[in-house]
């Protein structure tokens, strides 16, 4: 992935028409080379948004009212400015006047607008093609499945913005799995209910990690190894310290187009993997699914089609 120094690089080139000797590059896809290469948080990514979408008037306001105009302070565009590449507002603001200037009366015409929202469900797209082929060698999914789907009981650790999947996960997993915790708290909850786990027998955890990736679960994944425990870990980074703490890391893309991460790739991962465990054990997985459709039956837990 390039430096924030290279996005701009290649931004600066775009604008000028030597990307590819294509003049014709949409403004926002020059702003999206800038832009789209850096881990942004959800308030720099607001800042992002708001320049993609109003690129000429965007360009020409100061510090003070553009960061007025977004709802953050003159210090959150300051890092903004320096998270994507450039030694402060001024310098961005330069680069920004320059590709806002093809858009005026007089510059070069941009072929199309483009849909931010179609364009975060094509990134996901991506995403999940890059997945798929990664599913195309089933092995090491097969394997960790069986390995879960054996570890009595079954942990599944997600903490801040990655409770949403760790608790899909863990709803699926109790329906086919008979010992299935869910850790959604850090700190010391988290290390009892880890430490728990293994006194009663469990071998592995499963946890999620999705940017903005959270210290305490990387401290959390470390006293699961310190207790003995063998760490499963999605995320969206094959490499760094959280990797590193892992015995296997599947990592799968997210959507970062918009102001909050979306997750279509990592949930399918879980699919992958709550597959797998099926697979693993099936006469328990037949007659654990058997036995709650007989007591949603009973309760009526659903609404009948």
């Amino acid at each position: 992935m390039p430096s924030p120094q290279q996005a701009r690089a290649q931004a600066s080139a775009i604008t000028s028409g030597k990307a590819g000797q294509n003049p014709e590059v949409s403004p926002t896809s020059r702003l999206r080379t800038l832009f789209d290469r850096p881990r942004l948080s959800p308030g720099q990514r607001r800042i992002a948004q708001y320049l993609i979408e109003h690129l000429t008037e965007a360009a020409f306001l100061s510090i003070t009212d553009l960061a007025e105009r977004v709802g953050v302070s003159q210090p959150s565009v300051t890092r903004f400015a320096s998270v994507v590449g450039f030694s402060g507002y001024p310098a961005l603001r330069e680069e920004l006047q320059a590709i806002a200037l093809g858009t005026l009366p007089g510059g070069p015409a941009e072929a199309y607008q483009d849909n931010e929202l179609q364009a975060a469900v094509d990134a996901e797209i991506e995403n999940l093609e890059n997945l798929r082929r990664d599913l195309a060698d089933t092995d090491r999914v097969i394997e960790i499945g069986r390995t879960l789907s054996a570890s009595a009981p079954l942990t599944v650790l997600g903490l801040r913005i990655s409770v949403s999947l760790a608790e899909y996960f863990a709803y699926a997993a109790r329906r086919i799995h008979p010992d299935v915790r869910l850790v959604t708290r850090g700190g010391s909850v988290a290390y009892d209910a880890l430490l728990q786990s293994r006194e009663a027998g469990g071998t592995w955890v499963l946890a999620f990690s999705m940017p903005r990736h959270a210290q305490e679960t990387l401290t959390a994944m470390r006293v699961a190894r310190g207790a003995g425990l063998r760490v499963a870990l999605i995320t969206d980074l094959a490499l760094g310290p959280l990797a590193d703490e892992a015995d296997v890391t599947f990592a799968t893309g997210t959507g970062s187009r918009l102001v909050f991460d979306s997750y279509a790739a990592p949930s399918v991962m879980c699919a992958a993997l709550l597959q797998a465990m099926t697979d693993a054990a099936p006469e328990r997985t037949r007659t654990r699914l058997d036995e709650y459709e007989q007591v949603a039956e009973q309760h009526q837990f659903f609404l009948r089609e």
